[in-house]
């Protein structure tokens, strides 16, 4: 098989299943810490900030290798990269394991998160040249469907391990699993052909690069960066995707633990629907997509129509307090899934030789969202809780300051895309 070529169905489906599978692992790895909360923080002592601080250290790892990354997809290709990546995350999961502080545990999480950083970005990227435009988004959506699966194992399944076995030798088993998805992938996966649009290993031009069309595409990512869309975009990937993903993999859960009361088994229940209704989200997702695409509802519509919802459940969840639960963060976060539709709108947008930085520029934006989601509520709540406040109001108060951020995103989004439309409309 090459590398730019639309792969065969047969082909196709091998492929996802090989790069699903690294990402469901790379998902149970991320949202882990959040079944994991109670256990360490009784262990070594944590504060509010410094569970924040360790969830968040994940997302710092990743944060820090997209703008490497893209470039590397798009110069090699997703196998290589997501091979030497993976690499990294069983040392990871091996220093973890072994942790017996703060600072060894804070380490080991930012090497996971260093390491699974390739885990979604190197299939979008291939499948930006190995997919259909509707494939890809299907693709997408099944691969964020593969990845709450993933958080579905982190959940109860982790909680009922805990007892047996013990935490540590949790993380020594994932690094046989990662390990075990290396293969896969190596025996899998396609490389990039030598003299593909933007791929490496065939001595091609490092300074430039020429897309499908022809076009010349510069290096670096500057490109990226000043794109009207990508820039309408940054907002919601940073608030909202970023903050989705910091309530799943954390605060839903001490919000049931701290605020709604709930018993550690109870968070880990709580946890375990959460991710199983945003599982049945994507899989709708991914089964509508190519027929939504059919009618002419994109990404940008569907996004200005369903996000409001999301900033209508927040808003009941801190009026709620202790009386909104599992269920209310379910809600949350089901809602918060139209702006998933905005990662291979970002791919599509850009020329193939470039949509391995375009998708890794956005991944930046979004985990970089949820480190400072993360560890920001961390601080806020302990910041009010000094003020003053009672656990419950200060968790609410962090949460309302997180609100006003969403809806400063969307007001972006949605003023940024009427500059455009004007834009568009009065240019000769």
């Amino acid at each position: 098989m090459t590398g730019h070529a639309v792969l065969p169905r047969r082909a196709a489906v091998i492929v996802f299943l090989a790069f699903a599978f690294a990402y469901f692992l790379s998902a149970l790895v991320r949202a882990v810490t959040a079944t994991l909360a109670p256990t360490l923080a009784q262990e070594f002592s944590l504060q509010a900030s410094d569970l924040g601080l360790l969830a968040g250290g994940y997302f710092l790892g990743f944060a820090a290798t997209q703008l490497p990354l893209g470039t590397w997809l798009d110069r090699h290709g997703p196998r290589k990269v997501a091979l030497g990546f993976l690499g990294v995350a069983v040392v990871g999961s091996l220093v973890f394991s072994v942790a017996t502080g703060f600072s060894g545990l804070l380490a080991g999480r930012v090497l996971c998160g260093a390491g699974v950083s390739a885990c979604l970005m190197a299939p979008l990227t291939g499948y930006r040249r190995w997919f259909e435009p509707t494939a890809q988004m299907r693709a997408n959506s099944w691969m964020l469907m593969t990845g709450s699966l993933g958080m579905v194992a982190s959940t109860l399944p982790v909680q009922w391990a805990l007892p047996l076995v013990g935490w540590r030798p949790l993380f020594w088993g994932l690094a046989a699993l990662i390990a075990l998805s290396m293969v896969v992938i190596a025996v899998w996966v396609p490389g990039w052909a030598a003299g593909t649009p933007g791929a490496g290993g065939g001595g091609g031009d490092a300074t430039a690069e020429r897309g499908p069309s022809g076009v010349t595409v510069p290096p670096g990512y500057a490109m990226v960066w000043r794109h009207p869309y990508f820039q309408r975009l940054a907002p919601l990937g940073f608030f909202v995707y970023g903050g989705m993903v910091a309530m799943q993999t954390l605060w839903a859960g001490p919000w049931m633990q701290r605020v709604a009361g709930y018993s550690p088994l109870e968070v880990a229940t709580g946890l375990f629907w959460i991710n199983v209704s945003m599982l049945c989200t994507f899989w709708t997702w991914g089964m509508v997509n190519p027929w939504l695409l059919r009618k002419g509802l994109g990404a940008d519509r569907l996004m200005a129509a369903g996000l409001p919802l999301c900033l209508v459940v927040l808003l009941g969840i801190i009026l709620a307090g202790s009386q909104a639960g599992g269920g209310a963060w379910a809600l949350f976060c089901v809602s918060c899934t139209f702006v998933s539709l905005s990662q291979p709108a970002v791919a599509m947008a850009f020329p193939q030789a470039l949509a391995g930085r375009a998708l890794s520029a956005y991944n930046l934006v979004i985990f970089a969202g949820v480190f400072v989601v993360q560890w920001g509520i961390g601080l806020g709540v302990d910041a009010f809780a000094a003020a003053g406040l009672s656990t419950v109001q200060s968790f609410q108060a962090a949460m309302a300051v997180y609100l006003a951020c969403n809806a400063v995103a969307y007001a972006w989004f949605l003023l940024q895309g009427r500059r455009h439309n004007v834009l568009q409309t009065t240019t000769p």
